[in-house]
């Protein structure tokens, strides 16, 4: 008995798509781009041809808010996405931006550990902080508080870092729900991703 489905046979998601011949020309660069650097094309730019306009609206702000400018680290900045995620249950997420932490780290228990639950992982005090701060954006925005606020700039972090946090933490839990509600299945390859390098 068959008990999951082949590998090329693994819906993207749950929503028709358009060929990507139909598609304009810098998303298909886009795409060629992808798949020469990373070997695949990542499932969530696929579902978003659904609508290419608001595709290149959200890429554009994703990689503002990820490659950009920032006092918070890469790595700083996928954990925050991480846990987010977590908190959302958003399979996709988790799947590929765990596959990045764990690049980022180079570290893969970590990241694995960061994933599955940060306030065991073995975090500094300051960076366990930052990851409350984004759990409680996600889980109950309306109690963030002044004192949130203050207790972060007592850890050393600057106006522009917390206000980072924060739209970090916004732009992962509207991901989230985008890939959950539509079905985004993560590609297989992130399962590999930043695997087999950690030092024993």
């Amino acid at each position: 008995m068959t008990l999951i489905s082949d590998e090329h046979q693994e819906r993207i998601c749950w929503l028709a798509l358009p060929g990507e011949e139909s598609l304009d020309e810098d998303l298909r660069k886009l795409f060629a781009k992808a798949q020469e650097k990373m070997g695949f094309v990542p499932n969530v730019f696929v579902t978003f041809t659904v609508r290419p306009s608001h595709f290149r609206h959200w890429f554009a702000h994703f990689r503002e808010l990820m490659f950009g400018e920032s006092e918070l680290s890469r790595a700083e900045r996928e954990m925050i996405g991480v846990v987010v995620s977590s908190e959302n249950h958003c399979l996709y997420c988790l799947v590929s931006h765990g596959a990045d932490l764990r690049v980022l780290l180079q570290d893969e228990v970590l990241a694995d550990r960061i994933v599955l639950d940060y306030r065991r992982a073995g975090l500094a005090p300051r960076t366990l902080a930052m990851l409350d701060y984004a759990v409680k954006i996600t889980r109950s925005p309306v109690e963030c508080s002044q004192e949130d606020v203050q207790r972060l700039q007592e850890l050393g972090f600057s106006d522009q870092a917390i206000f980072d946090m924060a739209e970090v933490a916004a732009m992962f839990n509207f991901t989230n729900r985008m890939a959950s509600a539509t079905g985004m299945m993560p590609n297989r390859e992130y399962h590999r991703l930043g695997r087999g390098d950690t030092e024993e």
